[in-house]
C-alpha cells in the first residue's frame, strides 16, 4: 500500500511539473506570439498566402505554423495554433486535419535531445512531414468527412481587441494569452496524472517485464529491441519525454545502440499519447469535438512512419 500511495505522489509530482514548468511558459510565449500576430492582422495574411498550398492536405494555412511549432519547438507548442483555430471559426473538418497534423509529427523536444543518442535528426523530421501530411489528407477526406466544413463565426467576447497601438494593446495580448494558458494546462492536469500513475503502476506490477519476456521471440524475429515494449507502454501512456527518459537511459547502459533509436524513432516519436491527446484537446472545446478522426487519421500517419524507418533501419 506504501509502495501504491508513494506511486501516486510521485506521478502526481511529475505531471504538475510537467503541466506548470514546462507546458505553461512554452505556451504563455507561443500563444502571445500568435495572438500579437492575429491583432496586428499578420496571420490572416499568412494564412491566405500559405493555404493554397495546404488545402490539397485538408488545411488552412495556419497548418504550416502548426508544423512549424511541432517540428522546432515542442508538443505542446502548437496549441496556441489550435486555441486560434478553435476560437476563430475554422471549420471542424480544418481542425480536425490540423491536430492529426500535430498528432504525426516528430516533437522537437524529443528529436533534438536524441540527436545525442544517435538520431538522425533530418531523416526523421522529413519522414514525418511527409507522413504527417498524408495523415492529415486522410482525416480530411476519409475519417473527417462528416464533420462540417463551414466556416463559425465567433462570439464578439472571443474576438481579439482590435486595438494593436501602444503599450496597452501589447499588455491586453500577453494577459490574455497568459490566461488562455493556465486555463489549458489546468484543464490537461487531470488526465496527466492518471496516465502518469497508469504506467508507473504497470511497471510496479511487473506486468511490463512479463509481456517483454513473453513477445521477446516476437521483437528478435521483426529485428526490434527487446525493450521496445517498455518504450511503447512508456511512450503511448505517460508522454514523449518519459520514453525519451527511458531511452537515453537504455542507451547509456549498452542495451540500445543508434540503429535501435533511428528503427523505433517512427513508433515513438509523436505526440500522439495519452498525455499528448489530453494537453491538445484541452486547447478548446471544438478541438476535443474532433479528437476521434483525427487519432484515426494519426494512426495513418505513424503507420506510414513505422514501415518508412523500418525499411531504412531494419
Amino acid at each position: 500500500m506504501d509502495q501504491i500511495a508513494s506511486t501516486i505522489l510521485g506521478s502526481g509530482r511529475s505531471a504538475v511539473e510537467l503541466a506548470l514548468f514546462i507546458l505553461l511558459p512554452i505556451m504563455i510565449v507561443m500563444l502571445s506570439i500568435m495572438r500579437w500576430l492575429e491583432v496586428r492582422g499578420l496571420l490572416n495574411r499568412i494564412v491566405l498566402l500559405v493555404a493554397p498550398l495546404l488545402r490539397p492536405f485538408g488545411l488552412t494555412g495556419l497548418g504550416v505554423f502548426a508544423l512549424i511549432q511541432v517540428s522546432m519547438v515542442s508538443f505542446a507548442a502548437p496549441i496556441a495554433t489550435l486555441a486560434i483555430m478553435a476560437r476563430n471559426g475554422s471549420s471542424p473538418r480544418h481542425i480536425a486535419a490540423t491536430l492529426t497534423l500535430v498528432l504525426s509529427l516528430a516533437q522537437a523536444n524529443v528529436v533534438f535531445p536524441m540527436a545525442a543518442a544517435g538520431l538522425n535528426v533530418p531523416v526523421t523530421l522529413g519522414i514525418a512531414i511527409i507522413s504527417a501530411l498524408l495523415a492529415a489528407a486522410c482525416t480530411y477526406l476519409l475519417f473527417g468527412r462528416h464533420l462540417s466544413n463551414q466556416e463559425i463565426t465567433p462570439d464578439d467576447n472571443e474576438l481579439l481587441p482590435e486595438n494593436s497601438d501602444g503599450q496597452s494593446g501589447l499588455l491586453d495580448v500577453i494577459r490574455r494569452a497568459g490566461q488562455d494558458a493556465w486555463n489549458i494546462a489546468l484543464g490537461a492536469l487531470p488526465l496527466l496524472v492518471v496516465a502518469l500513475v497508469a504506467v508507473n503502476l504497470l511497471r510496479l506490477t511487473g506486468l511490463i517485464d512479463g509481456l517483454e519476456t513473453l513477445f521477446s521471440p516476437l521483437f528478435s524475429a521483426l529485428d526490434y529491441p527487446q525493450q521496445t515494449l517498455l518504450l511503447a507502454f512508456t511512450k503511448y501512456i505517460a508522454g514523449g519525454t518519459a520514453m525519451m527518459g527511458i531511452a537515453m537511459e537504455q542507451t547509456s547502459l549498452g542495451l540500445m545502440d543508434a540503429r535501435d533509436i533511428n528503427l523505433l524513432a517512427g513508433l515513438l516519436i509523436c505526440p500522439l499519447d495519452v498525455a499528448g491527446v489530453a494537453i491538445l484537446a484541452a486547447a478548446g472545446k471544438r478541438v476535443g469535438a474532433v479528437v476521434k478522426p483525427a487519432v484515426l487519421g494519426a494512426l495513418v500517419g505513424i503507420a506510414l512512419r513505422v514501415v518508412t524507418h523500418y525499411w531504412l533501419y531494419a
